[in-house]
């Protein structure tokens, strides 16, 4: 277990907590609650700074500490407070969901949304109005309300993890951890609510059925080599992982501890689209789990933000062929036909050019796994194959009158491709395929 401070408290900024890290890009991006000064009355403004290591200082462009990206909204529900941010990135667009709060009211907290292309400027959805508000199912004396999100996005799906102190199954202190699952990130639409049974459909987001853990400020990803949710919580001697399977119904795994101080609630570093990074070096046999938290010194010192990490073990989500597609999402390796064959969501597609392969994998591995050897190759990425590109789509090869997307610039020179600009309404003629681009 290793741990660093990798943002420190006192100074402007004294108070840090309930961090939200991606890595996203090749980078360490975190947004985090401190209080600046910025939120008019005064409270909690949300900051962003980055690293490329979990063990340096994070830092703005330009050096300072962090910059402040969000604050409250004069006369609105979220005025005086904006904070405990969790933020994800779906098909380019960032999504942040975060409490909100007009000021120290009981129950007077809710969940707002906020969206934004860079991470820095945010723009709220849902004409500034909350997602999700307090249920008062119950009263049991604790006044805060409902707060504390963390998304991830799964199967087609939004999924949001939140605290409700009013909800029904809570703790008698309040205590408890609601689900509610959407197609729709601003949850308007089809919304399903964790019950005793399993998911149901509800009209909207106030039903509170079941918590998956007694406890407050909680993080989770979803961990693909696991097959399973990593819910991050606080316990007695450090952060505890209690893991859920994709049903909810059964805990597959002991929980884990990663020991240390803490203060406040967790921070997974998890993948842009809020599933658990995964290892360049072993991904059918290791889980790297890495997590940051509030520390403090001394009773009522400032907090500082710590990193703590560990790798978990124990395991072969290689040996059967579902887990083997889920656990190598982003990873090639060699094929039968001497090409190299790249799992993509959940499918293979065989790319002739082994260099073009290595700019679109996460690595090619050296041998293929044998889960994978009767799964059907679902499209073939040919020398010469057309690309097209949009201003506002991306850029996508054409396999089988579908466009898969894909970043790297280089790609197109070395599969001797003629790139082909298309118009936005071009492009939206075409089916699209996954993108080839793997998670990070």
């Amino acid at each position: 277990m290793s741990s660093s401070t990798i943002a420190a408290g006192g100074g402007d900024s004294p108070y840090n907590y309930a961090p939200s890290v991606l890595l996203d890009g090749g980078r360490y991006r975190m947004w985090w609650c401190s209080q600046l000064g910025v939120a008019k009355p005064a409270g909690d403004d949300i900051l962003l700074a980055e690293s490329r290591s979990l063990d340096r200082t994070f830092a703005a462009p330009g050096g300072s500490r962090a910059t402040p990206v969000f604050s409250g909204r004069p006369g609105a529900f979220d005025a005086m407070h904006t904070c405990d941010p969790s933020v994800i990135r779906v098909a380019g667009l960032y999504y942040m969901y975060y409490t909100g709060a007009a000021g120290d009211h009981d129950h007077g907290n809710a969940i707002g949304l906020a969206t934004s292309h860079d991470g820095r400027s945010w723009t709220r959805v849902n004409d500034g109005e909350p997602l999700v508000r307090s249920a008062r199912e119950v009263s049991n004396g604790n006044t805060y309300g409902a707060g504390q999100p963390s998304a991830l996005y799964l199967g087609g799906k939004f999924y949001l993890m939140f605290t409700d102190t009013t909800g029904e199954g809570t703790g008698h202190n309040g205590a408890g951890q609601f689900v509610l699952r959407s197609p729709d990130a601003t949850f308007s639409r089809d919304v399903e609510a964790l019950g005793p049974d399993g998911f149901e459909e509800v009209s909207d987001t106030s039903k509170r059925g079941r918590t998956i853990v007694d406890a407050f400020s909680a993080d989770w990803m979803w961990v693909d080599s696991l097959a399973a949710f990593a819910v991050a919580h606080e316990t007695r001697e450090g952060t505890t992982l209690t893991f859920w399977d994709i049903d909810f119904r059964t805990n597959p795994y002991e929980p884990v501890l990663v020991r240390g101080a803490w203060r406040e609630g967790p921070g997974l570093v998890r993948r842009p689209d809020g599933h658990a990074v995964v290892s360049v070096d072993d991904p059918c046999r290791t889980a790297p789990i890495d997590l940051v938290r509030a520390t403090r010194e001394g009773r009522f010192g400032p907090s500082d933000l710590r990193h703590y990490g560990l790798d978990l073990g124990g395991f072969d989500a290689c040996r059967s062929t579902g887990r083997a597609l889920l656990a190598l999402d982003g990873f090639a390796m060699p094929s039968p036909q001497r090409t190299i064959d790249l799992v993509v969501k959940g499918a293979l597609v065989r790319v002739d050019r082994r260099s073009v392969a290595e700019k679109l994998a996460v690595r090619v591995l050296d041998e293929r796994v044998p889960a994978l050897d009767e799964v059907d190759v679902a499209a073939r990425l040919k020398p010469g194959a057309e690309v097209h590109t949009a201003p506002g789509r991306g850029t996508g090869f054409l396999i089988d009158d579908k466009l898969w997307r894909f970043a790297s610039a280089d790609v197109p020179a070395l599969n001797d491709s003629v790139v082909t600009e298309l118009s936005d309404s071009e492009w939206d003629d075409y089916e699209t395929g996954p993108d080839l681009d793997p998670p990070r």
